[in-house]
């Protein structure tokens, strides 16, 4: 049973007015999480909830989006707090009603995106690991960012594919593939703020139509990488990437790239959800390999 006497009163501390919920309302959405939002009849909170081993999971999600709304560029929840009482572990964030996207939504999300994406670092990382899904995502500052792909992100998930089973011709395809990454990713990219899961699930409108940004896994990295994503599982227009291109075009080669990019995804569906995903990341890296 979840303490919310606990819960309700660390939002009292923080935010220094006392709270007294109702009963707590059961959200939908997400298989990672449990999802609640919690009211006391002035103000209504977005509660996420997981085991007590998840508290570090909920702890980088708040940085994340701290670190996203930073760049003053698209709307994000404010996370209010993070908590275990030993059991459980929450992150307690601002509630956004949502509506539906008006006309020019996904413009704006597309102008949006390219600005927060102007936001760069001086290397590729991050200052501290997260997650992708339920995955462990390593985000350690590397100068290099063939050399941060390579290890941290290709690489770490076809060596979790091999520990669960999937070697063979995943792996051999694999392993050419990152020893062809310096012609693949041969565009000299900065290191951009990336939002890093940017699915379609993961963007939603405010009740005007405004974009809001939630469920990061942050990073700096290939800007390209984000907007690789968006075209993975659906959910963008074709005003969305309009917009960004018109703001700050892709460089050449994207097409490569972006698959590239997506097999990183389709390897972490793989290694959370196994089933079909092995067949299309082996597709994946045959089109690039065949590309180059």
């Amino acid at each position: 049973m979840t303490d919310w006497r606990r819960i309700a009163s660390d939002i009292g501390e923080t935010t220094s007015e006392p709270f007294v919920p109702e009963t707590p309302r059961s959200l939908g959405g997400g298989c990672i999480n449990t999802a609640v939002k919690l009211c006391d009849g002035a103000r209504c909170y977005f509660v996420k909830i997981n085991d007590a081993t998840c508290i570090a999971m909920f702890d980088a999600e708040r940085d994340g989006l701290a670190e996203m709304a930073s760049a003053q560029a698209v709307r994000v929840p404010h996370a209010v707090l993070t908590g275990s009482d030993g059991r459980e572990a929450w992150i307690v964030m601002e509630y956004v009603a949502m509506g539906r996207p008006a006309s020019g939504s996904q413009a704006e999300a597309g102008h949006q995106l390219a600005a927060m994406h102007r936001q760069v670092a001086d290397a590729f990382g991050w200052h501290r690991d997260n997650t992708i899904g339920s995955t462990p995502q390593v985000n350690d500052w590397t100068d290099d960012w063939i050399g941060f792909w390579r290890v941290h992100r290709l690489g770490f998930q076809l060596e979790l594919a091999a520990s669960h089973g999937h070697g063979g011709r995943l792996l051999d395809l694999g392993t050419r593939v990152l020893e062809a990454l310096p012609a693949l990713l041969d565009h000299g990219p900065e290191p951009s703020l990336l939002h890093g899961d940017l699915w379609g699930g993961n963007i939603g409108y405010d009740g005007d139509g405004h974009p809001v940004l939630f469920d990061p896994a942050v990073y700096y990295g290939d800007r390209e990488a984000d907007l690789a994503m968006t075209e993975l599982f659906g959910g963008f227009s074709g005003d969305f990437y309009a917009a960004y291109n018109d703001a700050w075009p892709v460089d050449p080669g994207y097409k490569v790239r972006k698959t590239l990019y997506n097999l990183y995804h389709i390897l972490n569906h793989l290694n959370l959800f196994g089933g079909g995903y092995a067949g299309q990341a082996t597709g994946m890296m045959e089109r690039i390999l065949v590309e180059i």
